[in-house]
């Protein structure tokens, strides 16, 4: 039996624990900037530049650029910074759901309306 001290993981998904959080920090923190329009266009007039300003890795940069969410998860990245993120492409925390779960944004959205019935 487990003891209340540890989580047990959930197959599949990525928890977002001090491991995590350390792993992801440069990337959290880069996305906490896009607060700031100004950052956020500095960010889409030379992304590799803002990514180096930042320090993100090889791993961080590669989720960057395929602007995949469910990378960015696994490279450290927090669902409420990464919203920051997708927010400069006017995707929204239910396009990020979508995305992590694979469905249409209208499934998700859908099997949200369903579970609150």
């Amino acid at each position: 039996m487990p003891t209340p001290s540890r989580r047990q993981p959930v197959p599949g998904t990525t928890i977002f624990d001090s491991e995590q959080a350390r792993k992801g920090y440069a990337l959290n923190k880069m996305c906490y900037s896009f607060n700031d329009a100004a950052n956020r266009r500095a960010f889409l007039e030379n992304e590799d530049a803002y990514c180096t300003k930042y320090g993100l890795n090889a791993q961080q940069r590669e989720a960057i650029r395929n602007r995949n969410v469910l990378q960015l998860i696994e490279a450290g990245g927090n669902a409420y910074y990464l919203a920051k993120f997708a927010g400069i492409f006017g995707l929204d925390m239910q396009d990020i759901g979508a995305q992590q779960t694979g469905m249409t944004k209208e499934q998700f959205k859908a099997k949200l309306m369903a579970a609150r019935d």
